[in-house]
Order: structure tokens, then sequence, then C-alpha cells
């Protein structure tokens, strides 16, 4: 059975004081269950900072994807004034990107969820991207994308990835105020009812909205969407 799997990792995660990773922990918990709630996901969080997901429904693991980067992204943490050099560089690059997701799309050969089983290409293919851009316990930390999509047919991959990467490079310039906002849009709340939740001016939500992109990345997931729709699921 063909199906979609996100494994994901925190960024700079180690580096965080004891209050900080509190705040990401709940982060992490509260998304993990908002998608389990509203796309009937099966996830789980391994050791604190890594992230499984399998998503039914292929063509909906971009917006999730999105969904799951913008509601870390929008943890505001505060980066301590002392610490060693790295642990400050770390710190940073949480802020600028959060977490690092890849979705890998393929067979699950054995798939248990009550078991806690995963097993299968679609997990391997994106377990691997993670794996290859980690930057635990590496002096020098260069970090080019954060968004990643694999599977076999080398033509659907090349036709995702540039949105992803453009995706992945506005997201990168977004504040914690704005992915708060990106946040509630890809859920697809209108701007009223996010200013309600955020209770803020509406008019501030558009400001936030606009200055993050959402026009440009609400269709591109749009496009993306409808791209892995017909070429994997056959509609």
């Amino acid at each position: 059975m063909v199906k979609a799997v996100i494994s994901a990792d925190i960024i700079g995660y180690t580096s965080l004081d004891d209050i900080n990773k509190e705040k990401v922990d709940r982060s992490l918990i509260n998304v993990l269950g908002m998608i389990t709630d509203n796309y009937n996901v099966y996830g789980r969080i391994i050791k604190g900072d890594y992230l499984e997901c399998v998503i039914p429904n292929p063509a909906e693991s971009i917006r999730i994807a999105l969904i799951i980067k913008c509601c870390i992204k929008s943890t505001r943490i505060t980066v301590q004034k002392h610490g060693s050099s790295i642990d400050m560089i770390r710190m940073k690059l949480f802020k600028t990107y959060g977490i690092r997701i890849a979705i890998g799309l393929g067979d699950l050969q054995r798939y248990e969820p009550e078991r806690g089983i995963i097993d299968g290409d679609a997990i391997y293919l994106s377990g691997r991207i993670i794996n290859e851009h980690k930057t635990h316990n590496k002096e020098k930390i260069s970090i080019k994308r954060t968004l990643f999509f694999q599977s076999s047919e080398d033509r659907l991959n090349e036709e995702i990835d540039p949105f992803l990467a453009l995706i992945d490079f506005q997201l990168s310039r977004a504040t914690a105020k704005q992915c708060e906002v990106l946040y509630f849009k890809l859920m697809g709340y209108n701007e009223k009812i996010i200013s309600e939740k955020l209770k803020i001016k509406q008019s501030t939500v558009n400001q936030h909205s606009t200055s993050a992109g959402w026009n440009a990345i609400d269709l591109a997931v749009k496009r993306l969407e409808n791209t892995i729709k017909q070429r994997v699921c056959g509609n």
C-alpha cells in the first residue's frame, strides 16, 4: 500500500535549556494531536526531538509537513546570552528553521499502528534523508534545506522539489508570529477566526499573512497536492 511517511527532527534541540525544551515539546505534542485528529495520521515522538508520521492520504503530506513546520517555528524560545558559541549558533538556527522534515512516498510492507510497527520504502526514504542532513555533534553547521520529498519516481521528485525549495526559503524568513498565522491558514481558518484565536486585530493577521508570502505558499501547496493526487492516487 502506497503511503506518505514524514520523518522529522528538531534543529538545535540539544542546545536548548530545559525551559525552551519544554516549550518545543508542548508544540510537538500539540501539533501531533491536531494532525492525528484532523487527518487520521498515525504519529509518534522518539527521544523527544524526532517525529515519525504515517499519512494515509499522500496528497495531504505537503500540507501536513508545513503545518508541523509552522507550528514548531512559531514556538517562541529565548536565546540565552551564556553558554558555548556552538550552542548559541544552534539556538539561532532553531529560530530560523525550527524543524527538518522529509516526506517519503512509497509502499509500507508492514504497517501495524496498534503495535507501533512501520516498515517499508516510505519510511526508509524519509528516514535516510533526515540522517543525511543531521547536524548533531558537528562543529561546522551548514543548513541549506529543511524540507525534502523523495519517492521512487524521479519525475515526480523533480516536479515537487523546486516548489518545496521555494517554500522552504520563504519560511526561513518568516517570524514566529507570521508562522503562527500561517499555521492556522494551512488549517483552513479564515482571518476573522484567526484574529479571534490569537486575540489580535484582523488587519494584523492580514499583515503577517502578506509578509510571510501566504498567497504564493497557498498556490504552491495546492499545486503540489494536485500533482501528488494525480500521479500517485490516480485521480
